[in-house]
């Protein structure tokens, strides 16, 4: 009986190598992209690239271990659920409200070390955030705060309470 058990899970595991989501990844350019309205300095792209990049955009660079089910189903949750919650691609295309809340998360997110997740960082050790990398992520998403904030009417940013 465990031979079968684990003959037809050797076979299932096989089954499912065969069955891959779509990939995240965006042909042509990214007319909503952030940095097409609001600048994006130099040092902060490669922070962007490095640790927000692969969950929060429409260009995902897969390591190897994507090929493998059900690491890629896994994956691919986890990159949707990223982009939910904020894509850099489809930035401009939200309310201006979104647009700055999510910059205010940002702030929090980074200043409280929830961002980028630990189960990012585990394998990505590149994307671990140093205080000076942390302080240059906050300070650019509070520049596009103060940006939206001197171009559009507080009441149009912020939902009064």
């Amino acid at each position: 009986m465990f031979k079968k058990i684990m003959l037809f899970l050797l076979i299932a595991f096989i089954l499912i190598q065969f069955i891959h989501p779509k990939p995240n990844k965006a042909s042509g350019e990214q007319t909503n992209y952030i940095g097409k309205s609001f600048a994006i300095p130099e040092d902060v792209k490669p922070i962007l690239q490095k640790a927000c990049n692969d969950c929060h955009s429409n260009n995902t660079h897969y390591p190897w271990y994507s090929n493998i089910q059900p690491v890629d189903w896994w994956l691919t949750n986890h990159i949707k659920e990223g982009k939910a919650h904020l894509n850099f691609d489809e930035y401009t295309h939200r309310n201006l409200r979104y647009q700055y809340h999510k910059m205010e998360e940002t702030v929090e997110m980074v200043k409280e070390n929830h961002m980028p997740l630990d189960s990012y960082t585990w394998i990505h050790k590149d994307a671990i955030l140093d205080e000076v990398e942390k302080s240059k992520l906050i300070r650019w998403a509070e520049s596009v705060m103060d940006t939206m904030k001197s171009k559009y009417p507080i009441d149009s940013l912020i939902r009064k309470k």
